[in-house]
């Protein structure tokens, strides 16, 4: 039996423990609301689809290809959200496809990766999704495809983490390290990478065995105040924010014991 672990909780952990045990630990409910992702859904799916059905007997596809698969995944999308997407989609063939000397088919895309790691008599089953998997000469690039409107500024811990939690998991399912995570924004066509080294597994592995005492001993779940307090959607519960926090809603899970297994 082992806890399932993904980037998000990991994060959620690392930013404030407190948070993390009313979310995962109580299940209580976010506030936070999350417009339509149609467009941005649309945009991934025809991207795996480029990628995994090319025959890559010809080193670079013509623009039809693209806009072949961009026609194959826009069925739920407005016409204008469909003028959008293609205007994206040309500006990442002439930024990303055009500019090379060949499409390179990738290791995978839209692929789900697991690894495991035992802390403090307790398992981890440590569980990620990525866009594309590409191979390096001396390893493994994950790329992570953004359809934001504007580049989204990324904490360097949490990156990190992210980065960690991958180099991990891949290892043990490729037996390849991973050398490179790269963000790369489909609207603006800019790619930002990140280098990726043994350091970020060890701060993962640090950062579990940290979340392996509360679940085996502490279970304090101390608050780490700071400027992500603003928008936490449990502060009206938490001690660090009022001295006297409102009670756990009764549909809150009651305080578990021990717990092995963890669902996402």
């Amino acid at each position: 039996m082992s806890y399932l672990l993904s980037a998000a909780k990991l994060q959620s952990y690392y930013r404030c423990p407190r948070a993390y045990y009313f979310r995962y630990e109580r299940r209580l409910e976010s506030a936070a609301f999350f417009g339509s992702a149609a467009l941005g859904t649309s945009l991934h799916q025809a991207l795996a689809q480029i990628y995994q059905d090319w025959h890559y007997q010809d080193p670079i596809p013509r623009w039809d290809w693209f806009e072949y698969c961009w026609n194959q995944q826009v069925g739920d999308l407005t016409s204008s959200q469909i003028t959008e997407g293609r205007s994206i989609l040309r500006r990442y063939y002439h930024t990303f496809i055009t500019t090379q000397s060949a499409m390179r088919r990738p290791v995978a895309v839209e692929g789900r990766i697991q690894g495991c790691l035992r802390v403090d008599n307790l398992e981890f089953t440590l569980s990620g999704r990525y866009d594309r998997l590409d191979y390096l000469d001396d390893g493994l690039e994950l790329i992570d495809y953004k359809s934001a409107k504007e580049i989204e500024p990324s904490e360097p811990d949490e990156i990190d983490l992210q980065i960690g939690l991958y180099y991990l998991a891949l290892e043990q399912r490729y037996q390849r390290s991973l050398k490179r995570l790269s963000l790369l924004y489909l609207r603006t066509g800019e790619k930002i990478s990140f280098e990726a080294t043994p350091a970020h597994r060890e701060q993962v592995e640090s950062v579990v065995s940290d979340l392996a005492v509360e679940l085996r001993r502490d279970r304090r779940w101390q608050p780490f105040p700071g400027a992500q307090c603003d928008r936490c959607a449990y502060a009206r519960y938490c001690p660090a924010m009022r001295p006297d926090p409102d009670p756990l809603p009764d549909d809150a899970r009651p305080e578990p014991g021990l717990q092995l297994v963890l669902s996402l």
